[in-house]
């Protein structure tokens, strides 16, 4: 799990979560006050410094990490490209949307650097540490429980993943291309009954040791939390400068 490298082996692994948390809402603010699309691109700029020469991410991951939220950002700018309409007689049509490059550049860069706040994020906070936030903001413990069986399981569904593909290779399921597709129609066919095997073994266990209550995790002590909030305050009221007052 890419992610979960960057979380528990960055610079700020050692920082409170709460002071992280801080500083990625403040760049959510930001982006959403910037006022035009250039400072927009200037906070997304400045929060992906933060994440790779800040907390020592790796570029390359990051880039990785993004690459799907910005596939599907490039795929929701097309669709602001166009318009529909209607003529007296009720006919429908497409056109080129009015201000349509302005648009795309607005909404692009907002959502940029949106996305550099919630990456600088997830990418320097272990799961049980961002838990643990949660939790002492009073999020309500039903959704704290389906986060960590959502994050168990992400790691049961690639373990599977992984034992098949590599069964299926040493039998030269991937020798060929008519192979590797019967091989991935295989794949496809048996992960949802493996995944669902796990699971319900899981549902078991945590049965047979009376787990009905919630899913508590022993989290790290901070030495230094008041003095990384009070740095992420800065830092996030330096961002919201930025965005209210350059235009």
């Amino acid at each position: 799990m890419l992610i979960e490298r960057a979380a528990y082996g960055n610079r700020w692994r050692s920082v409170s979560p709460a002071a992280k948390g801080l500083f990625a809402l403040a760049g959510l603010l930001a982006a959403l006050f910037s006022g035009s699309p250039a400072t927009a691109a200037t906070i997304a700029g400045l929060l992906m410094l933060a994440s790779v020469l800040g907390a020592a991410v790796p570029l390359a991951l990051y880039l990785r990490v993004a690459t799907p939220a910005l596939g599907f950002l490039a795929l929701s700018s097309l669709s602001l490209l166009f318009s529909l309409s209607a003529d007296a007689t009720g006919n429908l049509s497409w056109q080129m949307a009015p201000n349509a490059a302005a648009n795309i550049a607005a909404v692009s860069a907002r959502s940029l650097a949106a996305l550099a706040a919630l990456l600088g994020l997830v990418l320097t906070t272990p799961l049980p540490d961002l838990i643990a936030l949660l939790r002492r903001l009073r999020v309500p413990d039903v959704l704290l429980d389906l986060m960590v069986l959502c994050y168990r399981m992400l790691f049961v569904f690639s373990t599977a993943i992984e034992e098949t593909r590599t069964a299926q290779a040493a039998r030269l399921g991937y020798s060929t291309p008519r192979r590797s597709l019967n091989s991935l129609g295989l794949l496809a066919a048996g992960l949802s009954v493996q995944v669902w095997q796990r699971a319900r073994a899981l549902h078991l266990a945590a049965e047979a040791r009376c787990g009905s209550g919630t899913l508590r995790f022993l989290t790290p002590q901070f030495q230094h939390a008041g003095r990384d909030t009070a740095l992420a305050g800065l830092a996030g009221c330096l961002l919201l400068v930025i965005g209210a007052c350059a235009r």
